[in-house]
């Protein structure tokens, strides 16, 4: 999630999506920089504790991220003073939080920071998983996004601020959409296009200081699953970009779960 490590990084290389696992959603944070140049640590460290402060749909309230800092600093002090390291990514599910590191060396590791971890936090609400894996495959298959584009990243910012609101992304709800064309006839064209489709046409507006002058709003009843609407808005990108037209992306009301 990209307001915990803002301020630590900063970098345009990290990345957020979310993703629908069994019992919910999981937000993952990627450094992309990685898939270019893997440093020659064989070795994944996955470490995770559990937030108190948690919204129905399993992600920190406002209140809880000091947890998560907190925890999360303390476990990257402790590793850098035993072996060369690379955070690769981080998660959250389920009133847990993962930090997710490639480490050169495992001597030690697991015995010191499991007394760091004695020590200050509860035993009981804590992962620790240390493995082989010298060919990164569990960034190639878990964390690194499946549908990677700029449109994709661009839908994954939206849905992971409803997240952080406490919608959990279940059920079908409207979403309103927005494109805009370069005459008035292309922007009728796509609207005759997408009423066949079930599309609403809410609104259509002019502004003629806009290279897209010719403004149209529309809505339909849909899932907002990362799946669906990326489906949903590839198609309305294609659909408008097919009469010169361009989308300008998407809303919908936050639906927290209860």
């Amino acid at each position: 999630m990209s307001f915990f490590y803002a301020s630590s990084f900063g970098q345009n290389d990290w990345a957020e999506y979310v993703s629908m696992k069994k019992d919910g959603v999981m937000s993952i944070s990627i450094d992309l920089s990685l898939e270019l140049y893997k440093p020659n640590y064989k070795n994944l460290l996955v470490v995770g504790s559990k937030f108190n402060n948690c919204m129905k749909n399993g992600f920190p309230e406002e209140n809880g991220l000091e947890e998560i800092f907190t925890f999360s600093d303390s476990i990257a002090q402790s590793i850098e003073k035993i072996t060369a390291n690379r955070l690769a990514g981080f998660l959250t599910y389920q009133c847990m939080a993962f930090d997710v590191f490639y480490v050169k060396d495992t001597n030690n590791l697991r015995e010191n920071l499991n007394k760091m971890i004695e020590r200050n936090f509860n035993r009981n609400e804590i992962y620790l998983d240390i493995k082989k894996d010298k060919n990164w495959k569990y960034y190639a298959d878990y964390l690194y996004p499946r549908n990677f584009s700029s449109e994709y990243l661009i839908d994954q910012d939206y849905l992971n601020d409803l997240v952080l609101q406490g919608d959990d992304l279940q059920g079908l709800r409207q979403v309103k959409h927005w494109m805009y064309f370069k005459n008035l006839e292309k922007r009728k064209q796509f609207g005759d296009k997408i009423k066949k489709l079930a599309f609403s046409l809410e609104s259509i507006s002019y502004n003629r200081d806009d290279p897209y002058p010719y403004q149209l709003r529309a809505s339909r009843k849909d899932s907002i699953t990362p799946e669906s609407i990326y489906k949903l808005t590839s198609m309305l990108r294609a659909l408008s970009g097919s009469l010169g037209g361009v989308y300008d992306g998407w809303s919908t009301d936050v639906k927290k779960k209860e």
